[in-house]
């Protein structure tokens, strides 16, 4: 049969299963990063933003395809990083239980894993602006808890010395080691929400975003669909959080405080909450203003504060440009030269 003689749902699988020449080009570069780029790049920019944009990919997750939001994520993430230093081992020698790695680590993530269910089992109940709230009054109630908590969390001072295992033998963080180590996790979870959001279960969670009523007419628990997805962000958002507190060797109540949590939806926002790689890439903008912008400023003669001013700016303008993001402004872009649309709707699903 000639090319011209394809039925177009035979066009249309081909083009479903394939990947944009663009990401094979991406994963290229990012593989062989460390051989261009110097050890502050690898470590505090690209180490920071597949942290940041994990994190930021669990709330992604829930919102994108759950039509939940919620603000809870950074909390989690700063609940792992406070169990796999009271499990595992840090400076404080008086909390910290000095547990082997591989107890410590998967202890962690059981706990952020529950924490994450019981908020989502709470959340789930409501909708809109009282989820936001909901899940915003608990990320605030938690800061609160571990400043005070001096017992467990050690308090204001929080916890420090926290050191990644040093497993096969290698530094992890090292700049070169740590860059690859979160460049595999960040890579693993990206595919895990891209799987899963062509598997039965996130076409099914989709279903109950886009009318829970019908779903639930058709014989699917919509709140069983709902509190799962809430765990599985809480595993990413875990595994970030143990990340964060690897690079930063502490964690304390400034990692779980409001102004976090309210960053992770901006880099959400800004990147694309319908993407799972705009999470990545408002991570990476929000880390490199938040690294150059703060210093520019203070050159300038202007408190480093105002560069929440800067992010705010931003996130205002681009909200109001593109209410999809980074991601939905290259899409308005590309259909004003007339791409096919067909083609640009695989390619989004990347």
């Amino acid at each position: 049969m000639a090319l011209t003689e394809e039925r177009p749902a035979e066009i249309a699988a081909v083009r479903e299963s394939r990947i944009p020449l663009a990401y094979w080009l991406v994963g290229a570069i990012l593989i062989v990063m460390p051989a261009i780029a110097g050890d502050y790049a690898l470590y505090q920019i690209f180490g920071w933003t597949f942290i940041l944009g994990m994190i930021a990919l669990s709330l992604m997750f829930l919102a994108g395809y759950g039509g939940m939001v919620s603000l809870v994520q950074m909390t989690v993430a700063g609940l792992a990083g406070y169990m796999v230093a009271i499990f595992g081992t840090s400076a404080i020698t008086d909390i910290s239980q000095g547990w082997p790695w591989y107890l410590a680590i998967p202890l962690a993530l059981i706990v952020a894993m529950v924490f994450g269910t019981l908020t989502g089992w709470l959340a789930v109940r409501t909708e809109g602006i009282y989820t936001i709230m909901i899940t915003l009054a608990i990320a605030s109630a938690f800061f609160y808890f571990v400043r005070q908590n001096y017992v467990v969390f050690n308090g204001f001072n929080g916890l420090n010395g926290i050191l990644p295992p040093p497993l096969f033998g290698v530094d992890w963080r090292g700049p070169t080691a740590f860059y690859y180590l979160t460049l595999f996790w960040a890579a693993l979870a990206y595919f895990a929400v891209l799987y899963l959001s062509r598997a039965p279960f996130g076409l099914a969670l989709q279903g109950v975003r886009d009318n829970p009523r019908r779903m639930a007419a058709l014989g699917y628990n919509v709140n069983a669909h709902r509190v799962a997805a809430y765990a599985f962000a809480a595993l990413i958002a875990g595994i970030g959080g143990i990340l964060l507190t690897w690079q930063s060797a502490q964690v304390s109540p400034g990692t779980v405080g409001v102004g976090p949590v309210i960053d992770i939806l901006i880099i959400a926002v800004i990147g694309g909450v319908r993407h799972p790689i705009g999470p990545f890439i408002g991570a990476l903008i929000y880390v490199i203003l938040k690294t150059f912008a703060t210093d520019a400023l203070v050159g300038l003669g202007l408190a480093g504060e105002r560069f929440q001013l800067l992010i705010g700016i931003g996130f205002l303008a681009i909200v109001f440009w593109s209410p999809d993001g980074i991601l939905g402004l290259w899409e308005k872009w590309k259909a004003s030269r007339g791409r096919d649309p067909l083609l640009d709707r695989d390619e989004a699903k990347f």
